[in-house]
């Protein structure tokens, strides 16, 4: 039976130290989104106006992807040291984001759907008073992307390897800000222009363009974390440099390599070596130290079937 201590041997299953700064942050931002959501709500009922109430109902629906991200942040905050998730649970944020963009496209569709549906049977607006609340809910929607931005801004400071490592819950959190921010925009020149011009029509207009513009951003962000989601191979320049830097020593070669991320700052990585001449497994992790971001690796060393004999001298 072994007595070896084996702690220098085993690895660190915890990789994503959750950003408690970013959730508080997006909280806040969900807080002033239900605030608007009802204020929205109050108004539409009072004034009779369907517009300020779909908006409302709009606004609710982002508030309830908004929560999606701090349910996100608090979750993997709270197993982070859990030995269940086996490579951390840097992946639950990115899981945010993709139900947060799934989320995102409904409401896109939603949207372009109702605005053809205001074609075909234009309904009366109380413009002053859908006015006065646009501008309101963009004051809201600017103030919570300036808190998200800053963090966005804190996220891409760090040295990552690869050019997709971010927060894609923090993406997901501001990409519905920044979709709530078109929409006043889009509502207020819409609704200005048919104030002064009699452009009723501008409405559903500008609410089809604002649906195809949502559209397209929840399709890239679909698209990133889906990537991650299903362990997708790292970028080809990473993987490039990964085989380089262990080929440039000695007469290494590279048989197979498998990197992917396991979190939003995080990747792993699994490398086949043949060699005529083997050393430890660490020093080959030490030819990779310069990539800060790799944080699993398995190194599996085969020794070349030509490999010369080594007379060993006593």
């Amino acid at each position: 039976m072994h007595i070896y201590n084996l702690y220098k041997w085993q690895h660190k299953h915890c990789f994503d130290q959750p950003d408690e700064h970013s959730e508080r942050n997006t909280l806040r931002v969900v807080l002033l989104t239900v605030s608007m959501m009802v204020i929205e709500i109050f108004t539409g009922l009072l004034f009779g106006s369907m517009a300020l109430l779909a908006d409302g109902w709009h606004m609710g629906t982002h508030a309830g992807a908004l929560g999606i991200a701090v349910f996100a942040y608090r979750f993997a905050r709270r197993n982070a040291e859990n030995p269940d998730y086996s490579f951390g649970t840097g992946k639950v944020g990115v899981l945010g984001g993709f139900t947060s963009a799934v989320v995102l496209l409904v409401i896109a569709l939603f949207m372009g759907f109702e605005s053809v549906q205001r074609i075909l049977s234009p309904v009366p607006i109380q413009f002053n008073a859908a006015i006065a609340v646009a501008v309101v809910g963009l004051m809201v929607n600017l103030a919570s992307a300036f808190i998200l931005r800053d963090d966005d801004h804190h996220d891409h400071d760090d040295d990552f390897t690869m050019n997709s490592h971010h927060d894609h819950n923090l993406r997901a959190a501001y990409l519905h800000v920044i979709a709530d921010a078109l929409t006043s925009v889009l509502a207020i020149v819409a609704l200005t222009t048919g104030k002064y011009f009699g452009w009723v029509w501008m409405d559903p207009i500008m609410g089809i363009v604002g649906s195809l513009v949502i559209a397209k951003w929840s399709y890239g962000l679909l698209r990133d974390t889906s990537a991650i989601l299903l362990d997708r191979v790292a970028d080809k320049e990473t993987v490039a440099a990964i085989k380089a830097a262990i080929e440039s020593d000695a007469d290494n070669r590279v048989a197979d390599i498998h990197v992917w991320i396991v979190g939003s700052r995080h990747m792993s990585a699994i490398v086949s070596i043949v060699t005529h001449f083997p050393k430890e497994p660490q020093h080959y992790k030490k030819l990779l130290s310069g990539f800060k971001d790799l944080a699993h690796l398995t190194v599996e060393i085969h020794r070349s079937p030509d490999a010369p004999c080594i007379a060993v001298h006593t």
